[in-house]
């Protein structure tokens, strides 16, 4: 007999919500439409990659924390740094162990797992993750910045701050130094400026 994987199919629906879900801190900074959560979180599993393979760290388990990451979020919303500080209540690990009731447990425990290990930031992959989350957050504040949010400029640099791994202080130096465009600029064997 075929296992139920009803919570599974609930969940994959209750994910999808995080295309709709914005992420609240950018309201502050006076963009209007923010990116998703699940926006977010695409790109933040990309940055893992790189940062764990720079680090020598497992690039695909740093991408596969990063991808659940904010995954709490379809039930908590995303709470900005500044709400976390009046809403406190909302364990990650409490969250996911509810979201996964119900699935089977080869599924329900990797997913606990996964959760239980970003938060604690311990792993070289979480740690690299959590980077990745960070540098995510400064490469959006200057996507914004350079569409007229000045005050995105905050986001900018108190990401860059919190970085901890070599790699991902580099990257984000790099990351400083060049134009947003100037990828499509070298696509088309244009100049750098």
């Amino acid at each position: 007999m075929a296992e139920d994987l009803s919570a599974v199919a609930r969940f994959l629906y209750e994910a999808g919500t995080l295309k709709q879900t914005r992420r609240t801190g950018w309201w502050m900074a006076g963009v209007r439409d923010p990116e998703s959560v699940a926006e977010h979180s695409w790109r933040t599993a990309l940055i893992a990659t790189i940062i764990a393979k720079l680090e020598g760290a497992d690039p695909e388990r740093a991408a596969f924390l990063a991808v659940w990451h904010d995954s709490q979020e379809t039930r908590t919303g995303d709470v900005n740094y500044i709400g976390k500080k009046y809403a406190t209540g909302a364990d990650p690990q409490a969250v996911t162990a509810d979201q996964v009731a119900g699935m089977p447990e080869i599924l329900a425990s990797a997913v606990r797992e996964l959760v239980a290990e970003y938060e604690a930031k311990e792993s070289a992959e979480a740690i690299c993750a959590q980077d990745a989350d960070k540098l995510e957050c400064m490469i959006q504040g200057i996507e914004y910045k350079a569409q007229g949010y000045e005050n995105a400029q905050r986001w900018i640099d108190n990401s860059r701050g919190r970085l901890t791994t070599k790699s991902a202080k580099e990257l984000a130096d790099a990351i400083l130094e060049t134009g947003s465009l100037d990828w499509l600029r070298t696509a088309l064997g244009e100049k750098q400026s």
